[in-house]
This record gives C-alpha cells, sequence and structure tokens, in this order.
C-alpha cells in the first residue's frame, strides 16, 4: 500500500491497523518513496549489560580491539590481505 505523507497523517491509526495485518505501507512525497512501514520481525537488538555474563574481557584485551591499526595492517587492509 502507498499513501502520501497528508494521508498517512489522517490515516495513521488505519494504516497502523493495516501493517499489524502483515501489509507494508510506503509513505510518498511528491510521488517519490521516503519511508516504509512494516511489522516488526521479532528479532530484538540485545539491551545494554545482557551479556555482562556472558562474554569476559580484560582491560588487556579490550585494549587490543581497540587500539588503532599499525601502518603495516592499514597497508594490508586497503590491499585486501587482512
Amino acid at each position: 500500500m502507498t499513501v502520501s505523507v497528508t494521508e498517512a497523517k489522517n490515516k495513521l491509526t488505519q494504516l497502523l491497523a493495516a501493517v499489524e495485518r502483515g501489509e507494508r505501507v510506503t509513505i510518498e512525497r511528491h510521488g517519490r518513496p521516503i519511508a516504509e512501514i512494516v511489522k516488526p520481525s521479532g528479532k530484538r537488538k540485545p539491551k545494554f549489560g545482557t551479556l555482562k555474563d556472558v562474554l569476559k574481557m580484560t582491560p588487556e584485551q579490550f585494549h587490543e580491539l581497540t587500539r588503532p591499526m599499525t601502518d603495516e595492517e592499514v597497508d594490508a587492509f586497503l590491499e585486501g590481505r587482512y
């Protein structure tokens, strides 16, 4: 289903009901799509801190992961070897 911005503003409740039924709603401005409303997939990103007891990392390991790349590593990366 495709609607204009004005129509979306005026019919938001009906559009959300259509999305709940599984429809995809595209919103257009001047005939060009600018947004889509879709039903969430059910997959959610983990909340901050939820891996606290699962992922263990020492400060040294964290530092190694976040250190700047060396010149050699940058060259390897740019050449597709990294």
